[in-house]
């Protein structure tokens, strides 16, 4: 079984990281994507890349994004180098809290939009409460790739599939409460499913209440191929050769 983790931020050293890719490649995670969004999520994504290589045993193949999120707007941000990098992100709008005003994160979203166009990669979008306003940015600037964690209802996940999105699903679909990720997680047809940890965020049932970590995919992997019934070994098969198709050249 191999198993795409398409979503996930690292931080401590590198010895640290090493050691989480190593319990990764144990728990079957053959593929991860390293994902920054701020100068410390940033830093963190070029960290993984040293921790990969001085893992001790096997560890997954490690992808990189790198971008500025919707807390970062307003701010005098340097330019990133995305020499090597397989992604943009992850970038967005978040209008549930009382974060960076509308009018900077849509404009700060707008300019990576454009970004991904020109380097030709694809986006890690995060949306929350701004299903409006992420809709029609996407639908005036073609880019392409990934709905990260995706919280929202089946009508803007099938507007979100309808521009050509892949829609990637957390261990949030394992909560109790969250039936609305659940609709829509069977929603999802087979060939724009993704799945992701989101770690060091969101750790699923069983796991709940520790830091999360890529090793424990396998807990979301096995909840949702349950939830659409099918084995988990074709879950994980379908999932990954997603990944591949949306990040890798």
């Amino acid at each position: 079984m191999e198993l795409f983790d398409t979503h996930a931020h690292f931080e401590g050293t590198d010895e640290e990281i090493a050691a989480l890719l190593t319990r990764a490649a144990e728990a079957g995670v053959t593929q991860l994507m390293a994902v920054g969004g701020s100068e410390s999520l940033n830093a963190g994504v070029l960290r993984t890349l040293r921790g990969s290589r001085s893992a001790p045993k096997a560890s997954p193949s490690v992808l990189l994004a790198l971008g500025w999120d919707r807390d970062q707007a307003g701010q005098d941000l340097p330019e990133l180098d995305y020499t090597g990098v397989a992604a943009v992100g992850e970038i967005g709008l978040d209008y549930y809290y009382e974060g960076a005003p509308r009018k900077a994160q849509m404009d700060l979203f707008a300019r990576q939009l454009e970004l991904s166009c020109k380097l030709d990669l694809p986006v890690v979008i995060h949306t929350r409460e701004a299903d409006d306003d992420t809709l029609g940015l996407l639908r005036e600037i073609p880019a392409r790739g990934i709905i990260h964690c995706f919280t929202g209802a089946p009508k803007f996940c099938g507007q979100l599939l309808d521009l050509g999105f892949y829609v990637s699903i957390s261990g949030i679909v394992t909560f109790r409460a969250a039936d609305n990720v659940r609709e829509s997680a069977r929603y999802i047809p087979d060939d724009r499913l993704l799945i992701e940890t989101d770690s060091p965020f969101l750790a699923p049932v069983p796991k709940r209440g520790n830091p999360n970590e890529p090793s424990f995919l396998v807990h979301t992997a096995r909840f949702l191929a349950d939830l659409r019934q099918m084995p988990l070994e074709t879950f994980a098969a379908l999932t990954t050769a997603n990944a591949r198709a949306v990040l890798v050249k």
